[in-house]
Parts: C-alpha cells; sequence; structure tokens
C-alpha cells in the first residue's frame, strides 16, 4: 500500500466510524463474524469484503501472497442468492477498504448499501464482478412473473457457473485490486493468470469429458433455476424444478406434473437437489417417481461448516460435489463409481 492511502485511511476509517454511529447502524452479532475490518487484515494491509461466496474466493485467490485480506459476508450454511442480513453488514462494508459485489439487480441489500455508500460519499472501493459480462436470457421454463428486475431484467444472473465468463470476474477482480494496493500489481496478476490457466480452463475441460460422454442430454434437478450457463456452455438441457431466480422459490403444482413428464420420457434414475435448498421436492420426486436418488448440485453461493473446515473454494466444490452429480444424473457412471470415496454414502438422500 503506498504512504498516500495509508494516511488517507486512517482519516477514511474514523470518518467511516462516526458515520455508523451517527447513521443509527446496529454495530455488533453479525452472524457472520468476519471481524474488525478497523483492525486492517495481515500485516495492516487492506481488507475486502465479498457479498458472495464464488467472488469471495476468487478475490483470496487473486490476493494470495499479498497483505490483502478478502472477508466473506455470506454466513457459513446459507445461500448467497436470498439471502437477507441485518444491518451490521453495512457497518462492516463501511469499514472494509473495498467492497466485491455481482453487480446491480442480484442482491437486493447490496444494492441499499451500494446507494448508502454514494449518499454518504463514502470511500469504500466498490469491485463489480459482473463488469463487461453479457448475461444469457432467462430460460423458457421461467416463471414470467419471476424474471428479474430493473435493467437486467429478463436475464441470467448467474454467469460464474461458465468458467469462461468467470474468468472476467477473476480479471475485474485483479483490476480492483491494483488500485486497492497497486504496490502488489505483479502479484496480482500472476495470482489470475494462474488461477484462470490452472483452475479454471482445467474446469471447464473436465466438465466439457463429463457432458461429451453423456448419451443423454437432459438434467432433472430439483433445485432453482440457476445453471442455465452449465446447460448453455456444454449443451445439455438444466430442468430445474424451482422455475424461478430464488433460492426459496417454491413449486407449483405445474412444476411437479413437468418433473415427472421429464423423468419418464428420459428414464431418469437420479436427480441433483440444492444443498442449499429445500430438500422437499427432491423427496416428492423420489415418493411420487421412478427416481431412486437425489445428490447434491449447487450453484457455488454458499458453505458448509465441514467445507470451510476442509477449505474449499470454487474449485474444491465443482470436483467434490457437482461434477460427480452431473456423471450419476447424466448416467455416466454409477453412484459408487462417482466421487472420492464413500461420496455416495454421504451425499444419497442427504439430509
Amino acid at each position: 500500500m503506498t504512504q498516500s492511502r495509508l494516511q488517507s485511511d486512517s482519516l477514511g476509517l474514523s470518518r467511516r466510524a462516526f458515520l455508523a454511529t451517527t447513521s443509527g447502524l446496529a454495530i455488533s452479532g453479525f452472524a457472520g463474524c468476519i471481524g474488525d475490518a478497523t483492525t486492517g487484515g495481515r500485516n495492516g494491509g487492506p481488507v475486502a469484503v465479498a457479498s458472495f461466496f464464488s467472488f469471495y474466493d476468487f478475490a483470496r485467490n487473486v490476493a494470495r501472497d499479498t497483505p490483502v485480506e478478502v472477508r466473506n459476508l455470506v454466513p457459513t450454511g446459507l445461500h448467497g442468492h436470498g439471502w437477507e442480513p441485518n444491518t451490521s453488514i453495512t457497518r462492516d462494508i463501511i469499514e472494509a477498504d473495498a467492497f466485491i459485489h455481482v453487480g446491480e439487480d442480484f442482491q437486493p441489500w447490496a444494492d441499499r448499501t451500494i446507494q448508502t455508500l454514494k449518499d454518504d460519499g463514502i470511500d469504500t472501493q466498490r469491485i463489480n464482478v459482473r463488469k463487461g459480462i453479457e448475461l444469457e436470457s432467462l430460460a423458457a421454463s421461467l416463471d414470467p412473473d419471476e424474471e428479474g428486475v430493473g435493467a437486467n431484467r429478463g436475464k441470467d444472473p448467474h454467469f460464474w457457473l461458465d468458467p469462461q465468463r468467470a474468468k472476467q470476474s477473476v480479471d475485474n477482480i485483479t483490476e480492483g485490486f491494483v488500485t486497492l494496493a497497486p504496490d502488489h500489481e505483479d502479484a496480482f496478476r500472476a495470482n489470475a493468470s494462474a488461477y484462470k490457466n490452472d483452475v479454471l480452463e482445467r474446469i471447464d475441460a473436465d466438465y466439457q469429458e463429463i457432458f461429451d460422454a453423456a448419451e443423454r442430454d437432459v438434467v432433472q434437478l430439483a433445485a432453482h433455476n440457476a445453471f442455465q450457463y452449465i446447460g448453455t456452455r456444454y449443451s445439455v438441457q438444466m430442468r430445474p424444478l424451482v422455475t424461478n431466480l430464488a433460492a426459496s422459490g417454491d413449486v407449483s403444482p405445474d412444476d411437479i406434473t413437468e418433473a415427472k413428464r421429464v423423468i419418464d420420457e428420459n428414464n431418469i434414475k437420479y436427480i441433483g437437489a440444492g444443498v442449499f435448498e429445500t430438500r422437499r421436492p427432491a423427496e416428492q420426486l423420489l415418493a411420487e417417481t421412478t427416481v431412486e436418488a437425489y445428490y447434491p448440485v449447487t450453484p457455488y453461493a454458499g458453505v458448509r461448516e465441514d467445507w470451510v473446515d476442509a477449505a474449499w473454494g470454487y474449485e474444491e466444490i465443482a470436483y467434490n460435489i457437482n461434477m460427480p452429480t452431473f456423471e450419476v444424473v447424466l448416467g455416466n457412471v454409477s453412484p459408487a463409481e462417482a466421487g472420492p470415496d464413500g461420496w455416495s454414502e454421504e451425499w444419497r438422500n442427504f439430509e
């Protein structure tokens, strides 16, 4: 961090603390327990807070071996889309040096917080991971009453499931960090290049291999409408049971009827179910169709406690959760052959 940045930070943090107090914001009790940003990050370096797990993970890889510390705002065990934090989250963002967010019209609380930063003239740097990324039109199966909001109405925001689009997010984070801590530009760019080439390219190739090997091109998911980018990238039909964008969306009788039709016509034995979503729809299909079991899928929107303990990120979730499930639901392998040892026993009809 430059000397001028250090000097301005000492003033900025005092002003932020003052704004947090005078605005009547709650200053304690945040479930995510990200710590006190006023103390700085590693070695007193800048702190960047992220509104969504995937981009927290991308950012911590870009920041590797630099003084920038990245913190995840989403509490463990919760889905990042549909989560509504209490007001203390605004305090954490105000006190941070940078706020990594997913762009407008995806997390309403993040939009409100950004407006607060603008209205109060707060100098927390805003890093939009979606900058320059073209969004897909929503799937035809989407509930017409749930077509997004604002300028992005009719667009699917879940672009990061496509590893190629995810690369642009890594680049956006990198440019933000270069502005935040220019003395470490070389490290940021080297880390970003390694992550894109060594991790995202490999994930893309391995996904492609899974879908190329499949005889069937239909996947039934008892999950919300978050997987279209995988379908588009790898030419497979993703059939979400919850046809709106919200992870907490209700399932209509028509949704169930359509899922039953897809299962019957395609002789589907296994389906995917959202890790951070209710399992009731999956259990209903298990009881009312020839489906034998459901296995986990996730749009990288949250983490379980055991995933945190194992330091899992986007890469580890891809290989330990999504890829084994897609292999099973497509019929490439039996559940016993999928994933690491014991995977099927752990995840078959999981609670």
